[in-house]
C-alpha cells in the first residue's frame, strides 16, 4: 500500500470546483438548466472557528480515552481538481437547518466553558482546523482522530437533505426518468419505493418512512455509496443532515437530536454524545430504472418536487468516476490491489469483508463465495448507468448493477448461472431476476434472502475495511 496525499491529476482550475458546489448548494444555477425562479431561503451562519475554543464546544464531565494527536494534513486549495465536483465556500442562500422533529433527553454538560488548561481532545480539534462555531456537539467524545476529518467546502446542510419527501407514481416518473438511469430500490414488508440518483446527487440524504419504518436513504457521490439506514436507535427516531465534513472522502452525516456526527459508509457515530452507536443498514439495490419499473409497477418514486430548485438529471460531478482519476479529499492509505475509482460490490458478514470488482462480475455474471459462515451469490446485471460520468446522467455510460443473496433456500443450497437478463439455478431450473424473485419454475413466487451490501469506489471501501478480501471469480 502507499500513502495518497494531495494527488489531483486532472489539471483543471479549482475555481471550477468552487462554482460547481455553489450550484449544488443552490447558490447558483446549473448551466444545463435555468429554473424559472431562484430558490429563496434564509441565510445560515457559516461554519467558522470560535475563539477561545472552550467557549463554543461542548465537553462531558466524564473522562474519556484520548487518542494521540496526529499530524495534520495541509490542504492546498490551489491544486487541480475535477471540473464539476460540487463546492461552496459562501453558501449564503442555502436553506437554514430544519427544526428537530424529535428530541431525546439532553445530557447535562456542567463543564461547558471550562477554564484552565486545554484538554487533549480540544487541542486536537483546534489543530485539525475543524469549525465548531454553530455546533452543539459533545466534541470530547470521538472514536476517530480529528486530523482525519476535513471540510468538504460547504456549511452544515449546505447540501440540503430532503425532510418532507413527496412521491409520484411509476407512470409519472417514467416521463422524466430514462430507462437505464440509476435508482435506489427499497422494499419493506411488500411496499417499494425508488429514489433516483438524479435527485439524491443534489441532496445526499432523504429522511423518509416506508411501511412504518423510519429510514434515511443516503448517497455519497464522492464514494459512490448508496446506503439505506433504519433511523431508529434505542426507541428514538433520528433525523439526519449533511454536516459539510468528510472523512476518507466519505460523507459525514449529523443527527439533529444530539448533533452527533455519523460516518455514512459504515453507519457509525464517530463524534458526539452517541459516539460508538451503530445504525442498522437495510437491504437496498442500486439498479436501473427500467428494472425497478417492470418489477414494481405500483410502487412510488421520489418526486423532483423537493422544495428546492435544482437541475435534476444533470450531474454536477461530471467525469469524476473515470477509473484512472484520483478521489477528492482522500488522504488515507491507497490499497493498490485495485485502482482507486474501480467499482466493487462490497459486503461484511460476521466481521469478515469482501469486495467483488465490477470488472470480474461483468465477465462472469455471477459469483459464489462463503463469508462469515454464510454461502453467498452475487448477481450482476448490465445496463444501469453511472450517475457520475457525463453532465447528463441519461447520457452517461453503463456500469451495471449488483445484488447479493444467501444461496440457501428452504434448506437447499442453490448454484446460479446468468441467462440473458435473468439468472437460473442449476438445482431446479428456476429463473430469477436481479431482485432475487423467482419468476418461473419450481421456486416461482419465492424470494432469495437479500444481504446488505453497496456498490462503492474501491478506495473508500478499502479505507474503511482494509482487511477486506478481493474476490475475482
Amino acid at each position: 500500500m502507499r500513502r495518497r496525499f494531495n494527488a489531483f491529476p486532472w489539471g483543471l482550475a479549482a475555481t471550477g470546483l468552487l462554482l460547481s458546489l455553489a450550484i449544488a448548494c443552490g447558490a447558483a444555477a446549473a448551466p444545463t438548466e435555468q429554473p424559472e425562479m431562484a430558490e429563496t431561503a434564509p441565510k445560515i451562519e457559516t461554519q467558522k472557528a470560535a475563539t477561545p475554543l472552550s467557549e463554543t464546544i461542548r465537553n462531558e464531565p466524564a473522562a474519556v480515552p484520548q487518542p494521540t494527536v496526529m499530524p495534520v494534513a495541509s490542504v492546498d486549495t490551489n491544486r487541480s481538481l475535477p471540473e464539476s465536483l460540487p463546492t461552496d465556500t459562501v453558501a449564503a442562500t442555502v436553506p437554514a437547518d430544519p427544526a428537530p422533529t424529535a428530541s431525546p433527553t439532553a445530557v447535562p454538560d456542567p463543564t461547558r466553558g471550562e477554564v484552565g488548561g486545554e484538554p487533549d481532545w480540544a487541542r486536537e480539534l483546534r489543530l485539525a482546523g475543524i469549525a465548531t462555531g454553530i455546533w452543539e456537539t459533545y466534541f470530547s467524545k470521538h472514536s476517530v482522530p480529528y486530523s482525519e476529518i476535513f471540510s468538504g467546502g460547504v456549511p452544515r446542510d449546505g447540501i440540503p437533505p430532503i425532510d418532507e419527501p413527496r412521491f409520484v407514481s411509476v407512470e409519472e416518473a417514467n416521463e422524466w426518468l430514462e430507462d437505464k438511469e440509476p435508482v435506489i430500490a427499497l422494499e419493506i414488508d411488500g411496499e417499494a419505493r425508488a429514489y433516483p440518483l438524479q435527485i439524491l446527487t443534489w441532496h445526499e440524504i432523504a429522511n423518509d418512512t416506508l411501511a412504518g419504518v423510519p429510514v434515511s436513504v443516503t448517497f455519497c457521490p464522492l464514494c459512490n455509496s448508496a446506503i439505506v439506514f433504519d433511523r431508529r436507535l434505542d426507541g428514538e427516531v433520528y433525523d439526519f443532515g449533511v454536516s459539510g465534513n468528510l472523512r476518507n472522502s466519505d460523507l459525514i452525516m449529523w443527527d439533529r437530536q444530539t448533533q452527533s456526527w455519523w460516518q455514512q459508509l459504515t453507519g457509525e457515530a464517530i463524534v458526539g454524545q452517541l459516539t460508538g452507536a451503530q445504525l442498522d443498514i437495510l437491504p437496498a439495490t442500486l439498479t436501473a430504472w427500467q428494472d425497478f419499473m417492470v418489477t414494481y409497477p405500483d410502487a412510488q418514486v421520489l418526486s423532483r418536487d423537493t422544495g428546492h430548485h435544482r437541475s435534476y438529471g444533470a450531474n454536477p460531478y461530471a467525469g469524476y468516476d473515470e477509473v484512472g482519476r484520483s478521489p477528492f479529499l482522500f488522504f488515507g492509505q491507497e490499497d493498490d490491489r485495485l485502482l482507486p475509482m474501480e467499482r466493487v460490490a462490497a459486503v461484511t458478514i460476521g466481521g469478515e469483508s469482501a469486495a467483488f470488482p465490477f470488472a470480474s462480475l461483468e465477465s462472469e455474471g455471477v459469483a459464489h463465495h462463503s463469508l462469515g459462515g454464510q454461502d453467498l451469490v452475487v448477481f450482476f446485471k448490465p445496463g444501469a448507468r453511472s450517475a457520475l460520468d457525463q453532465r447528463s446522467i441519461a447520457d452517461s455510460r453503463e456500469v451495471g448493477s449488483t445484488a447479493i443473496f444467501l444461496r440457501d433456500l428452504d434448506g437447499q443450497l442453490l448454484t446460479f448461472d446468468p441467462d440473458g437478463d435473468e439468472f437460473v439455478d442449476r438445482e431446479t431450473g428456476t429463473r430469477w431476476n436481479i431482485f432475487g424473485q423467482g419468476l418461473l419454475g419450481t421456486h416461482a413466487g419465492k424470494r432469495l434472502t437479500p444481504v446488505e451490501h453497496a456498490n462503492h469506489f474501491w478506495f473508500a471501501w478499502a479505507a474503511f475495511r482494509p482487511d477486506t478480501t478481493v474476490v475475482r471469480e
